[in-house]
C-alpha cells in the first residue's frame, strides 16, 4: 500500500502543478499537502489499522484533485479522477468507494457519521486553528475574485469568517479540540478586534460627516479662505524678501567698511595721503548708516504677549499672531481660542486684522529699506566724486616740497 500512496503523491503532485489554473491561490498543491500533514498528525493519535489510516493518506491526496475540472461540484470531479486513478493502480472498487465517499465528507455542509469522515473534515479545515489563519483566508478571498466565483470587501469577507467561526464550523475529533481550537479561538478573537477597531472608524468618520454637513453652511467659502491664505503667503513671501535684502545690504557693507579697516585708514598715517580723510569719512559714513538702516528694516518688534478676557470678549485681540499671547498662561489661551473659534465673525476679524499688521510692518520695512538703498547709492557717488576732487585738487603732485 505504501507504494500506491508514493504514486497516488507523484500524480497529484503532477496534477496540480501542470493542469490546475493558477488562479487558484488556496486550493492548489500547498493546500492538498497541509491537509495530508494534518491527517497523518490526526490519525496516529487514534487507534486506526493501517489500511484505514492509508486510506485516508489517499483521500487527502485527492481530495481537492477535481478542482482542475473547475469549482462546480469538484468534490464528484474528485472522486471520478480518484476513480480512475485507484483503478489503474489496482486498488480493490469496495476500498476505492471507501475513499470516494471519504472525498464527499469534505463537502462544506457534510456531518461526519465514523472517526474517518471526522478526520479528514478536522484535517481540510486545520488552517482555522493555524497562527497563519489571515494570510491563508485572504488567500482564499482573492482565489474567488480572481475566478469570477464572487467579490467581497474586507470587512464582509471578515463578517462571513466570524459567522462561520461561531455558527458553522466545529472541530470533531477530540485531539483537534485539544490542539487546534485554542488556535481557533485567537483567530476568532482577532477577527472581531479588528471588526471593533473598524467599526470605531467608521463611526468616528461618519460622525465627522455629519458634523461638517451640520456645519457647512456655517463654514468659510472655498473663495474666502483661498483668499486669506494668498493674502498671507504673499505678505510672507515680501517679509522675506524684504529680509533678504536687508541683509544683502548689510553683507555687502560690512565688507567695504572692513577693507577700508584694512587697507585705507593705514595709509592716512602718511602727511601725503591726507587729501583721502575726506573721501574716506564720506565713504564709511554712508556705509555705517547702511548698516544701521539695515538691521532696523529687519529688527523684530515683540509686543506685550498679554491679552485679558476682558479684550477677547470685547474682540480686540488678535489671537493668532504670538506677539499676543508668548506670556500668557496656556489655559488662558485654550479658552481664548475656544471664544474665537465660535464667532465666525471674530475669525474673519482677527485673519483681517492679522493681514492688516502685516502690511504695516512690510510698509515700515520696505520705506526703510527704499532709504537705505538711496543712502547707500549716494554714499557711493559722493565717495567716488569726493575721491576725484581730492585727488585733483589735493593729490600728491600738489604738494610742495619744503626746503631742506
Amino acid at each position: 500500500m505504501s507504494d500506491l500512496i508514493k504514486n497516488t503523491e507523484d500524480f497529484v503532485t503532477d496534477l496540480l502543478s501542470e493542469e490546475l489554473d493558477p488562479n487558484y491561490l488556496y486550493h492548489n498543491l500547498r493546500h492538498t499537502q497541509r491537509v495530508v500533514k494534518s491527517t497523518k498528525e490526526l490519525f496516529e493519535h487514534y487507534v486506526l489499522k493501517d489500511t484505514e489510516k492509508d486510506e485516508l493518506t489517499l483521500t487527502a491526496w485527492l481530495h481537492d484533485t477535481g478542482y482542475t475540472q473547475g469549482h462546480n461540484n469538484h468534490e464528484v470531479s474528485s472522486c471520478d479522477i480518484a476513480n480512475d486513478f485507484l483503478r489503474k493502480q489496482g486498488c480493490e472498487p469496495k476500498r476505492i468507494k471507501k475513499i470516494q465517499g471519504l472525498i464527499m465528507a469534505t463537502q462544506r455542509d457534510y456531518e461526519p457519521q465514523n472517526l474517518q469522515e471526522e478526520i479528514i473534515r478536522d484535517a481540510d479545515a486545520s488552517h482555522f486553528g493555524s497562527d497563519s489563519y489571515v494570510e491563508t483566508s485572504e488567500l482564499l478571498r482573492d482565489e474567488l475574485s480572481k475566478l469570477g466565483i464572487a467579490e467581497y470587501t474586507q470587512s464582509e469577507w471578515r463578517e462571513m469568517n466570524i459567522e462561520m467561526f461561531r455558527v458553522e464550523h466545529r472541530f470533531y475529533t477530540q485531539y483537534a479540540q485539544d490542539n487546534w481550537q485554542k488556535g481557533k479561538d485567537e483567530n476568532l478573537q482577532d477577527l472581531i478586534s479588528t471588526k471593533q477597531k473598524f467599526e470605531k472608524r467608521a463611526k468616528r468618520e461618519e460622525m465627522k460627516a455629519q458634523y461638517k454637513n451640520k456645519y457647512k453652511d456655517r463654514s468659510p467659502e472655498r473663495a474666502i479662505q483661498t483668499m486669506y491664505r494668498t493674502s498671507m503667503r504673499n505678505h510672507l513671501k515680501l517679509s522675506d524678501i524684504a529680509d533678504t535684502k536687508a541683509n544683502i545690504l548689510l553683507s555687502v557693507n560690512a565688507i567695504i567698511i572692513s577693507l577700508v579697516l584694512a587697507n585705507l585708514i593705514p595709509k592716512l598715517d602718511n602727511p601725503s595721503n591726507d587729501y583721502l580723510i575726506y573721501p574716506a569719512a564720506i565713504f564709511v559714513l554712508f556705509s555705517i548708516t547702511s548698516m544701521i538702516m539695515s538691521v532696523a528694516a529687519t529688527r523684530p518688534n515683540v509686543t506685550g504677549g498679554e491679552f485679558t478676557k476682558e479684550d477677547v470678549k470685547a474682540k480686540k485681540v488678535n489671537l493668532i499672531f504670538f506677539g499676543n499671547f508668548h506670556k500668557m498662561k496656556v489655559e488662558d489661551y485654550e479658552w481664548a481660542m475656544q471664544e474665537l473659534v465660535k464667532d465666525q465673525g471674530y475669525i474673519y476679524d482677527t485673519m483681517s486684522k492679522d493681514l492688516y499688521y502685516l502690511g504695516v510692518v512690510l510698509n515700515r520695512k520696505y520705506a526703510l529699506l527704499r532709504w537705505t538703498y538711496s543712502i547707500f547709492m549716494i554714499g557711493m557717488v559722493l565717495s567716488v566724486i569726493a575721491f576725484f576732487v581730492a585727488l585733483k585738487f589735493y593729490g600728491p603732485e600738489r604738494i610742495i616740497d619744503l626746503p631742506t
